[in-house]
């Protein structure tokens, strides 16, 4: 990844509680001011974001995926069907975080094509540590297809 380079990051989440503990993980990572959080907190909205519709008609599609499974109108597994069979959004990685840790849910994603799942500790130190964990792999390792 290129130094400066902007890292636009979608959370999909419908818990405030969990929104205010990804943007307290933000302000711990190395690569802070890169990082733009957009955050949506339902599947509708995901996909309306995603696809450009209104009121997202200007956003930026993201490097990196945040997506809850439980989620209103359209849960998780169905944004990430729409996201793995669309010919661009399918490129962007999509990391399952949610509080579940039952196998047919961590099967189930993966089936779907999620690029990995996480469950979602309650400690915020535990919290930070796995964002930092996504954070050095997932902006620092790999190579994005946003950014090519």
């Amino acid at each position: 990844m290129k130094k400066n380079h902007t890292l636009h990051l979608l959370l999909v989440e419908d818990n405030p509680a969990d929104v205010r503990l990804t943007r307290e993980a933000i302000k711990e990572c190395t690569l802070k001011e890169q990082i733009v959080l957009h955050v949506v907190s339902d599947g509708e909205e995901a996909l309306r974001y995603l696809h450009h519709q209104p009121p997202y008609e200007e956003s930026t599609l993201p490097d990196l995926i945040l997506l809850d499974l439980n989620l209103p109108k359209k849960d998780g597994r169905e944004v990430l069907t729409v996201i793995k069979q669309h010919q661009t959004l399918r490129r962007i990685p999509v990391i399952v975080l949610t509080t579940s840790n039952a196998r047919r849910d961590v099967l189930d994603t993966y089936d779907l094509h999620a690029n990995c799942f996480i469950t979602k500790p309650v400690d915020i130190r535990q919290f930070i540590a796995i964002f930092q964990s996504i954070e050095t792999f997932w902006f620092q390792v790999v190579q994005l297809p946003m950014h090519l």
